[in-house]
């Protein structure tokens, strides 16, 4: 019996005739063999799950560096709901699940530590510039397994590398994804912000909030519900205007009162400082940078500065910080 066959032939019975087919996927880099258990997509959410940068996930800042208490979101927690919110809305509309559950883990194995603002430093610094939702797809065709990749599906690369507000995913899961990232980071975000006491539920704009609802449980379940409702049977992923109004409304509320307040940036400068220096050590010294790195450079062809950025953005919050102990911060002499 083959399973992967079967679940094929179900999700052409089942599924929406605007959903992505497992067994229609325009294939992979370096032609595989099929698996007899999973279809292309499941092979890629697998992969995911199991790659090293997914791991460092849990130790990348969402938006408040390095907070005190176990409750906060990291990038991993995140990546997580939008996991979550993104299957809900896929198996409702009778999309690939699959394909969305691997596009949304997936969407920030690129981002760098201390999160954007780490991001929004590299892109300074470096003359090639770094964006993260590049990076994550540099990360899955180039930067696992030492410079193999992971081999993932067209569709799925093309999900990460748009899942930004301005992308263009070609698939609806890919858009599901997209749509989900926004729900996703503008609700806990507002959670973790009551959790530090900037301000209570309250304070957030009626104007948006009576549209969306009053509490995060309110408001997943408006949005969700509105994305459902608009695009059931569509070859589009919308929400209501009304509703899609509210939520830029809401975020761009976020980002003058959370994102650029002085509680969550306070470190800031600290971070973006940390990597700088880095950044400058690693291109002075590029043979301090690990083996794997070296090898990029000497033997394909790798810039100086992309192997440097690729090691930083790949580094936790808390190994960051290590390493710039360990190269700049002096140690207390004793005699052996």
């Amino acid at each position: 019996m083959n399973i992967r066959e079967s679940t094929e032939q179900w999700e052409e019975a089942y599924l929406s005739p605007y959903a992505s087919l497992s067994k229609n996927s325009r294939g992979r880099e370096r032609i595989e063999d099929p698996c007899d258990i999973r279809t292309a997509y499941q092979r890629d959410r697998d992969r995911i799950i199991h790659c090293k940068a997914f791991r460092r996930l849990k130790h990348k800042t969402q938006v408040f560096l390095a907070p005190e208490g176990d409750h906060y979101r990291t990038r991993l927690t995140h990546t997580l709901e939008v996991s979550q919110i993104a299957r809900t809305i896929a198996k409702s509309l009778r999309m690939n699940e699959d394909l969305t559950e691997a596009i949304a883990l997936g969407h920030d194995l690129g981002h760098t530590p201390f999160g954007h603002s780490g991001e929004t430093v590299l892109n300074k610094i470096c003359s090639e510039g770094f964006e993260h939702y590049k990076q994550s797809v540099r990360v899955v065709e180039f930067l696992e397994k030492d410079g193999k990749g992971l081999n993932l599906t067209w569709e799925v690369k093309d999900g990460i590398l748009n899942h930004r507000t301005s992308g263009n995913p070609t698939t609806l899961e890919g858009g599901i994804v997209r749509l989900s990232d926004k729900i996703a980071y503008i609700n806990h975000d507002i959670d973790d912000a009551i959790r530090a006491k900037m301000f209570v539920e309250e304070d957030l704009p009626e104007c948006f909030t009576g549209v969306l609802g009053h509490s995060v449980r309110e408001r997943l379940n408006n949005l969700i519900h509105d994305i459902i409702g608009n695009s059931f049977e569509k070859q589009k992923i919308i929400m209501s205007p009304h509703m899609e109004e509210a939520m830029k409304g809401l975020r761009i509320w976020m980002f003058n009162n959370v994102y650029k307040n002085e509680i969550p940036k306070a470190e800031e400068g600290k971070a973006q400082h940390l990597i700088v220096m880095l950044f400058q050590y690693y291109m002075d010294n590029p043979d301090k940078l690990p083996e794997e790195y070296r090898n990029f450079m000497e033997i394909q062809g790798v810039s100086k500065e992309r192997a440097v950025c690729d090691y930083i953005a790949g580094m936790s919050d808390s190994y960051s910080i290590v390493k710039f102990e360990e190269l700049f911060v002096p140690k207390a002499w004793k005699a052996i």
